[in-house]
């Protein structure tokens, strides 16, 4: 292997050469440090102004410590299940199998993820305060919009494993709604 040398003719142009006669580009991107404006100063009655007007402003995604956006994307086709630490694996095959019977529903179809999150919330605190057993909560499966994820149905997957009278749930069998559906136990208080 050869390298090239002072020697070696017209391939070998310096960068100082080769860059001869070139004019930098002018742009407005670049600001000089001299250039620059002093900064504005904001009274804390301004800043405290523009804060509480674009409090106004945001729209509230949390509630009750539940997102409006899903950590995870499930398919509609997926079964959902879940148990929190000390349930029995016989209660949640009995869950599993729909023996378990429910006592209230709440169907969300047509509901927007905000209007879905807010009927949850109430309706699990509702029947946890009535000391209900079981539920079941029809999310659906997101056929009405081919190529879409199932967005309600994810949402619902992660709201029930942060509400705190769940105790477990999993996708309903056929007869109650498929893989649309979920089974809920909750915990009773004694």
């Amino acid at each position: 292997m050869s390298y090239p040398t002072d020697t070696d003719s017209d391939d070998n142009l310096d960068f100082n050469s080769a860059m001869q006669g070139v004019k930098p580009l002018s742009h407005d991107r670049h600001i000089e440090p001299a250039i620059l404006k002093p900064k504005l100063k904001v009274t804390s009655d301004q800043a405290s102004r523009y804060r509480r007007a674009a409090a106004a402003e945001e729209i509230e995604q949390v509630i009750d410590g539940l997102s409006s956006e899903a950590s995870e994307i499930v398919e509609s086709h997926d079964e959902l299940l879940f148990a929190a630490p000390g349930v029995q694996i016989r209660m949640l095959k009995r869950l599993r199998q729909g023996h378990i019977p429910w006592e209230a529903g709440l169907d969300l179809h047509g509901y927007t993820v905000d209007q879905a999150r807010d009927e949850l919330s109430a309706f699990i605190r509702d029947a946890a305060r009535q000391q209900l057993r079981a539920v079941i909560v029809v999310h659906g499966k997101a056929h009405t919009q081919p190529g879409q994820p199932a967005l309600l149905k994810s949402c619902v997957n992660d709201w029930l494993r942060q509400l705190d009278p769940v105790l477990a749930f999993c996708s309903a069998q056929a007869k109650d709604g498929g893989t649309g559906a979920v089974y809920i136990l909750l915990r009773r208080d004694r």
